[in-house]
């Protein structure tokens, strides 16, 4: 079969596509054929060797897929052949990537994709979608009536957030960097957009939530505490989950006399259970057109490389190029 795999760390030319051995069906697992896959930036932090990671080469890349049931094995009660799934916090933990052809994956990672949800859609959410929901319900526990910020409406995450947010009744706040970007950042539903680039995005904020802001959902690598928690609202709630090497300054008298709290989470900690419970609810919300994909481009397969160093751009040099996920096609 045909994969996208790596044989060492290192920039995205160490990327081979080629032939790998079919994988193995083993007992409470389903052999899928992949039709869309898609990269996160997670991805490009492995690949590089930028995070201390375990991985047997060849590795093959990739967290999410989509795809039809080819087979599966002893002990499957959820699946049979022919059935449409999506998969989502693959590829480390001894779980195979997959950038592949055709993937081996327990039963209890695997999800139904609905009739009327196209794969590249299901996977451009899955990673991205799981991580909002688990941020916005499990650890900040938005209300209907409040305030939420994000930084970044049009990133993976990001639009994600946005979507959700509203559809949980709260008001949302987000940055864009171009008039485009903030289009696509109203038509998700954000009731303000602020143009960082040319506006003062504190000012603004202040300005659009004099009372505070109840949760801050912050995507960037580098959060600024100061700023952030100043705008934070009585009993506010901040989530972070990204910037591994960052080790910012932070306000702990402002933080604690307003009775914020602080929630940083990374979802490839989540089981498979709670991973579950939020598939529910993205497929629900994908199938009645509550969620959709924000897909910046479609590319084969065959063009792993060039989709990593368009995802490296982006998340390690800030190249503005990318509105949305990029989606490989098997």
């Amino acid at each position: 079969m045909k994969a996208a795999y790596i044989t060492r760390t290192g920039p995205p030319e160490v990327i081979t596509y080629g032939d790998l051995p079919a994988p193995m069906l083993e007992p409470g697992q389903c052999r899928v054929q992949v039709t869309a896959v898609d990269v996160n930036p997670i991805d490009v932090y492995w690949r590089a060797g930028l995070v201390p990671a375990r991985m047997e080469f060849p590795f093959v890349l990739g967290r999410d897929l989509a795809g039809t049931v080819m087979e599966v094995g002893q002990g499957i009660t959820r699946f049979r052949p022919g059935d449409r799934v999506w998969a989502t916090n693959l590829g480390f933990g001894g779980r195979s990537g997959t950038f592949a052809e055709e993937v081996a994956v327990d039963e209890e990672w695997l999800f139904p994709t609905p009739k009327n949800v196209r794969d590249e859609d299901v996977v451009a959410v899955s990673l991205v979608g799981v991580t909002a929901y688990l941020g916005l319900m499990r650890h900040a526990r938005l209300q209907a009536g409040e305030v939420l910020f994000v930084n970044g409406g049009t990133g993976g995450v990001g639009s994600c957030v946005v979507q959700m947010a509203k559809r949980l009744g709260a008001t949302v706040i987000t940055t864009a960097g171009s008039d485009h970007k903030a289009s696509l950042c109203r038509k998700l539903g954000a009731d303000q957009v602020i143009l960082y680039k040319t506006e003062d995005v504190s000012a603004r904020v202040k300005e659009l939530a004099p009372d505070g802001v109840h949760v801050w959902w912050e995507t960037l690598r580098e959060p600024d505490f100061e700023n952030g928690v100043a705008l934070l609202a009585m009993r506010g709630r901040m989530v972070v989950m990204a910037g591994r090497e960052a080790r910012p300054a932070f306000p702990v008298g402002p933080f604690y006399v307003k009775d914020c709290s602080l929630h940083g989470f990374a979802m490839f900690n989540a089981s498979s259970v709670e991973i579950g419970a939020a598939a529910d609810a993205i497929n629900g919300w994908l199938a009645d057109g509550t969620l959709k994909a924000c897909i910046d481009r479609v590319l084969p397969l065959a063009a792993a490389a060039e989709a990593h160093r368009l995802q490296e751009g982006s998340t390690l040099h800030k190249s503005g190029e990318l509105s949305g996920k990029i989606v490989l096609k098997a």
